[in-house]
């Protein structure tokens, strides 16, 4: 009895998800049937058959793979590196009030004005890995320092009382405090490197990169191909943010807490 009672809105809850996403993928074809023009714009069905004609093709994979790997290469490092420079800011205020003005910078910085002087700069090889870089280290930094910077003084008055070694202080005093922060800063994060990394495909055309199959649509009219494609990003983008985050927070996992970790 007590799983069906559990089950129950469990149930009612997926059932009106399905509903509501029913609903505007109906409005989707409606507003495709009276506009009826491919060209202008095409409903889910098209779509589905432009990305079917695509699913056995080798280079669909080989493209998806190629702007996956790069972006989420850009993502990791910039999540390493914002990871490391807030903690060293933390510790050393002084580097912080260095790091400030570059951070400010890049964070106002147009990624158009980014993508145009990588280009000039790296080339269209790596354009992807070093947008999604320079987007994404901003966010992160800023988190790691206002995670550290909410850890409760009590308990750090506490692990200086008790001589607490410096890395059981990491561990159960610093972590609970930064997670959420970096959590949530990282769901900005994953979201911002694919937009930019693939805005930066769009405007350098590498080779075999979604952003360069993007541009190919638009040259020659292929609405349903451009829709397929971002759709194509979308689930790759979701994929990638619930795995990143998963491992994330399975990681930093304290001793007996269940294994979704921490929530933002």
């Amino acid at each position: 009895m007590l799983n069906r009672t559990e089950g129950g809105p469990k149930a009612k809850t997926w059932l009106r998800r399905a509903a509501v996403w029913l609903l505007w993928i109906a409005l989707w074809q409606a507003i495709a049937a009276m506009v009826h023009n491919p060209i202008i714009f095409v409903g889910p069905f098209e779509m589905l058959r432009s990305l079917r004609d695509q699913l056995f093709d080798a280079a669909f994979w080989q493209t998806i793979g190629h702007s996956f790997g790069k972006i989420s290469l850009g993502f990791l490092g910039a999540f390493a590196t914002g990871l490391a420079l807030g903690s060293l800011a933390y510790r050393f205020p002084f580097l912080g009030e260095l790091l400030e003005p570059f951070m400010s910078l890049i964070r106002s910085i147009p990624v158009a004005s980014f993508v145009i002087l990588a280009l000039i700069w790296i080339g269209s090889g790596s354009l992807s890995v070093c947008i999604s870089y320079l987007v994404v280290l901003p966010i992160v930094y800023v988190n790691t320092i206002a995670g550290l910077a909410s850890t409760d003084p009590k308990l750090l008055e506490m692990a200086r009382v008790f001589h607490m070694h410096a890395l059981k202080k990491v561990r159960y005093i610093y972590v609970p405090a930064l997670m959420p922060y970096l959590v949530s800063g990282c769901k900005t994060a994953l979201g911002m490197s694919w937009k930019s990394g693939i805005a930066a495909e769009v405007i350098g055309i590498p080779d075999s990169s979604i952003g360069e199959q993007l541009y190919y649509s638009k040259l020659y009219l292929d609405t349903a191909g451009l829709f397929a494609w971002t759709f194509v990003i979308v689930v790759v983008s979701a994929v990638f943010e619930q795995l990143f985050l998963f491992l994330l927070k399975r990681f930093w996992r304290q001793p007996g807490q269940p294994a979704g970790g921490v929530e933002a």
